[in-house]
């Protein structure tokens, strides 16, 4: 049974944020699992809302709403609401709870903004939101998810000041029925601009120019000039879009997929001089295959027992290819790390150059990689002009959508995936802390 108690009720009321939804406690009951409060809607309805004229009480009806949990003790309202029936056109209804909830809704405003503040600021699941204010799952998700895209997503103003993005694919399912790969925007004026993280502007299904031109079409003109520069990977489709749609955007080649293409090459040098030797893959205890760690680690890194066995490997004249491999993948790690960044595009155009016009014939993964890197020349050597525009931000936005996913064990809903990723990288901490 409810238990009515006096004074308190008004500490109740305000406490539990009852009188911004237009209620007021006047019993309560609480377990060890659930806590209920029995509410009233402040201030009467009884005119008529066809005819004005004053109804009369009819009866009263029950409404119970999932509300903010204290203690993360599910805590339920449950609503006395008055019906009412005209004197004089006989119409019937019942007070306006508008305040106190959506029509229909299962959840308290409070209760929603909670869920909302939940996903995007504590990153929980929706899961424990549900499990949290004892409704289910689909109720908290439908609930919340638009209450998110109301109050944060379709703000137009989130898209003001974007003057850096990168562009970068992401697989958001592995199940074979599904088109498993999307394209992520990522706003990196912030960071250019050293005013906080990167965030991400929107998740678009699929992976192919055609798919990011066609966003890139539906911004406006203004937002698409005020477009500076936009950091990719190596994908030509992202940067034949880019250059179609945003031809005065300067495009940036991401470092780290530069010195991967590097690292590609080493790897095959490696595994075609493992072949060649030992007429087979490497196993435990081939030099080649025991060094294939420490390879692909920066020369300023190694550790004297390192290099030791960099020298033996490298003493056999059958390892030089890989020896003159590493040598380019070393150039373009240090073209990098070069602290001047006039010194690191002085030292990428000498290694291009000379990849172009000095290869000795044997080293066919350095003649590949050459090739491509004199393909993206412009993009690559654009990074030393624009020293802070990195995919690097894109990448870690990736791997918090990987986390966004294992946390709610996968996603089968390309819509809700879209709008998850959006509430969780968006970027809406701030805009979210007024309703804490």
């Amino acid at each position: 049974m409810f238990k009515t108690t006096g004074y308190d009720d008004v500490d109740v009321t305000k406490f539990c944020g009852l009188d911004e939804l237009g209620l007021k406690a006047i019993a309560w009951k609480h377990s060890e699992m659930q806590a209920k409060i029995l509410c009233e809607v402040v201030g009467g309805d009884e005119f008529c809302r066809s005819c004005g004229a004053t109804g009369k009480l009819r009866d009263t009806v029950r409404r119970e709403l999932a509300h903010v949990p204290f203690g993360w003790r599910p805590t339920i309202l449950v609503l006395n609401i008055r019906r009412y029936e005209c004197r004089d056109c006989h119409r019937v209804w019942q007070q306006d709870t508008s305040a106190a909830a959506e029509p229909r809704a299962r959840i308290s405003r409070s209760g929603v903004l909670w869920g909302l503040v939940g996903i995007v600021v504590n990153h929980l699941s929706m899961r424990a939101v549900a499990n949290s204010l004892s409704v289910a799952w689909n109720t908290a998700n439908s609930a919340i998810l638009a209450a998110g895209t109301d109050l944060l997503i379709s703000d137009p103003k989130r898209f003001d000041g974007v003057e850096v993005i990168g562009v970068d694919e992401h697989a958001w399912s592995h199940v074979t029925w599904a088109n498993k790969y999307v394209t992520v925007i990522i706003d990196l004026t912030p960071v250019r601009n050293e005013t906080g993280p990167a965030r991400l502007l929107d998740v678009v299904p699929g992976k192919s120019k055609a798919v990011f031109e066609k966003w890139l079409e539906t911004r406006p003109k203004q937002w698409r000039d005020n477009v500076e520069v936009i950091a990719m990977d190596g994908f030509t489709g992202f940067k034949s879009a880019a250059n179609k749609e945003l031809p005065q955007a300067t495009v940036v080649m991401d470092p780290f997929h530069v010195v991967r293409l590097g690292g590609d090459a080493l790897e095959e040098s490696r595994r075609r001089t493992q072949q060649q030797t030992l007429g087979r893959r490497g196993r435990k205890g081939d030099p080649l295959y025991g060094a294939r760690h420490t390879l692909l680690t920066g020369s300023d890194l190694l550790k004297e027992k390192q290099w030791e066995r960099l020298d033996a490997l490298f003493e056999p004249l059958e390892h030089a290819a890989v020896e003159a491999t590493w040598n380019v993948y070393q150039e373009l790690i240090a073209a990098y790390r070069d602290k001047d960044k006039n010194g690191g595009r002085a030292k990428m155009i000498e290694l291009m150059n000379w990849i172009k016009e000095k290869v000795p014939a044997g080293l066919d993964e350095i003649r590949i990689l050459g090739r491509t890197l004199n393909r993206r020349k412009d993009d690559i050597l654009a990074y030393f002009d624009n020293p802070r525009t990195s995919n690097g931000p894109t990448e870690a936005i990736n791997g918090r959508l990987e986390h966004l996913r294992g946390t709610a064990q996968g996603f089968r809903n390309i819509i809700n995936y879209r709008l998850r990723a959006l509430l969780e990288c968006g970027g809406f901490r701030p805009q979210i802390h007024p309703y804490l």
